[in-house]
């Protein structure tokens, strides 16, 4: 699906949807523990229901290969993913994941080096990943500067296990913010780890989770889009959001701050990669203003390689960004041309991007491959067009 958006003001309220980040976790949650729970509020995205057809498939024990193993279809969702492979192999001996898009270019090589350690077998073809043994219980050292969603799955696996294991990380841990929220699950579920607030865990074993209910948060990630546009001039506020929220792209509030101030700015996104797309689009017009957009180099590794996605797009429309091995230095102007084709990049965040950026623009954007929002935002343009937006859709 295209879609084509002539500039226009957007102006409203809007209630961002369900974080996509705690809801993964409360799936699985849910899905492991003892008793009946309710979750209120989950927004149903593309992510999600990959995650509740996966922990479906692990509690009913099908589909399953030739093997005997599950057959757990992941969709684009590396939370799904790399969540999952260790509880599979904690449950069930492991399964054969399968993903789309990108999914399977993403590296996975902290849960190799385990694997290779500890004897489990995997074998990775076109879209299939395969992981075959068991864990057990012991030392599990992982790099903690690739993915935080690494050191979440094992937080998760760990605790089935007989006896007590540790968490070492061999590099400083970025994006703390999604294992606070890890813990913070945990917590509610009933299960306990000893966290020293630096690079170890401590996991005791013989664990069981406790169902309860849980309303879902709504999220911070997409809320910065909304930011983005109340930053572009627009009257827009984004409601129902948790200030105290253990979600870390509620730091958006204040890099929003710091952007609205004059000067030079530099932004560090080591613990908030998701920010990157609404911030360069802040950072694109803020007219007369460098800002550098710095410790990004893992958002080569997203749904598209995001440092040159948001380079391309925001250019094509007229900004001035200039891409680097791992960051962006972006110099502001006052309004950008439009009137350009730009691709989606088969990545929510970019679409979703580029629909803000077009409210500054002197003539029309259209987008190619707008249905990704559907990864994390199904109703984006939809909530576009109830602030104002004006926006036409076509194949």
């Amino acid at each position: 699906m295209n879609v084509t958006i002539v500039p226009e003001t957007l102006a409203g309220t809007v209630t961002p949807p369900a974080s996509k980040s705690q809801a993964h976790r409360a799936v699985l949650a849910l899905a492991l523990a003892e008793g009946t729970g309710k979750l209120s509020n989950l927004a149903m995205s593309e992510d999600i229901q990959a995650t509740c057809g996966c922990v479906a498939a692990l509690k009913s024990g099908g589909p399953a290969g030739a093997d005997g193993l599950p057959r757990l279809d992941c969709g684009e969702s590396g939370s799904t993913l790399r969540f999952l492979i260790p509880v599979a192999l904690a449950l069930r001996g492991g399964g054969h994941f399968i993903g789309r898009g990108r999914l399977m270019e993403r590296p996975q090589e902290p849960y190799f080096t385990i694997f290779q350690e500890r004897g489990i077998f995997w074998e990775k073809t076109a879209g299939t990943l395969t992981v075959r043994g068991r864990l057990t219980p012991g030392v599990y050292a992982l790099r903690g500067d690739v993915s935080s969603q690494f050191v979440t799955g094992l937080l998760y696996a760990l605790p089935l296990l007989a006896g007590e294991s540790r968490i070492l990380l061999t590099t400083p841990l970025e994006s703390r913010g999604y294992v606070d929220m890890t813990l913070n699950t945990l917590e509610q579920f009933g299960v306990r780890v000893e966290y020293d607030g630096d690079r170890t865990f401590r996991v005791p074993g013989e664990q069981r989770y406790q169902a309860r209910d849980l309303t879902i948060e709504a999220d911070w990630s997409n809320a910065a889009f909304w930011y983005a546009a109340r930053f572009l001039g627009c009257p827009v506020e984004a409601t129902g959001l948790n200030p105290d929220s253990p979600q870390g792209d509620r730091v958006i509030e204040a890099y929003y701050a710091r952007l609205k101030e004059a000067g030079p700015a530099e932004l560090d996104v080591s613990q908030c990669p998701d920010l990157v797309p609404p911030l360069a689009a802040m950072a694109a017009l803020r007219a007369g203003e460098t800002t550098r957009i710095v410790n990004a180099a893992r958002l080569r590794i997203k749904e598209s390689d995001r440092l040159a996605a948001v380079t391309e797009v925001l250019n094509a429309l007229g900004a001035q960004v200039e891409e680097r091995e791992d960051h962006l230095v972006i110099r502001g102007v006052e309004r950008l041309a439009g009137g350009v084709t730009v691709s989606g990049h088969n990545d929510h965040r970019i679409a979703m991007m580029a629909a803000v950026a077009a409210i500054r623009c002197r003539e029309a954007v259209t987008v190619t491959g707008a249905e990704c929002v559907r990864k994390s935002y199904p109703e984006f343009w939809e909530e576009y067009r109830g602030l104002g937006g004006k926006v036409t859709c076509g194949i």
